[in-house]
């Protein structure tokens, strides 16, 4: 899904740099700015050819990058809260900002639990993995925290 909208930006920035070339010494504006969207992910390619110019400059938006904190999620046994980095739309980091906490049960599934689900998330590069078994609550809460956390950095 990424892979394919970067493909299509460095496909848009290769056709602008082409009809430049193409072109030659001719003075054109061509400010086009080239979209592709696939499940919410944009990419913009943007292009200006000068007179006489040799080559063109295109510029790619880059991927997400940045530690994004997620939503707040209530749950029976506390709040759960997570922040996410994110360098060139590759997760690197989760962090847990809150754990559930009612109760020292609570505190020790969810301290079990959440180096677990940062390993699957690492692996899987998304929120989209399986509950951690006995820890339904906290995986719930953990997940749904990153996956906002993800939505506001549009990964």
């Amino acid at each position: 899904m990424r892979a394919r909208a970067v493909a299509l930006a460095a496909l848009a920035s290769v056709s602008i740099v082409g009809i430049g070339w193409h072109l030659g010494s001719q003075s054109i504006d061509a400010s086009q700015s080239l979209t592709a969207s696939n499940t919410g992910t944009t990419t913009a390619a943007t292009a200006r050819v000068a007179p006489n110019a040799a080559a063109s400059t295109a510029t790619v938006s880059s991927a997400p990058s940045g530690t994004f904190t997620g939503s707040v999620i209530h749950t029976q046994f506390g709040d759960m809260q997570v922040s996410v980095t994110i360098a060139n739309g590759t997760i690197n980091e989760v962090t847990p900002l809150q754990l559930t906490n009612r109760g020292g049960r609570s505190v020790a599934i969810s301290s079990q639990a959440a180096p677990i689900l940062r390993s699957e998330v690492l692996s899987a590069q998304s929120a989209s993995v399986h509950n951690v078994s006995g820890a339904t609550y906290t995986s719930e809460g953990y997940l749904r925290s990153l996956q906002s956390a993800l939505d506001t950095a549009g990964f």
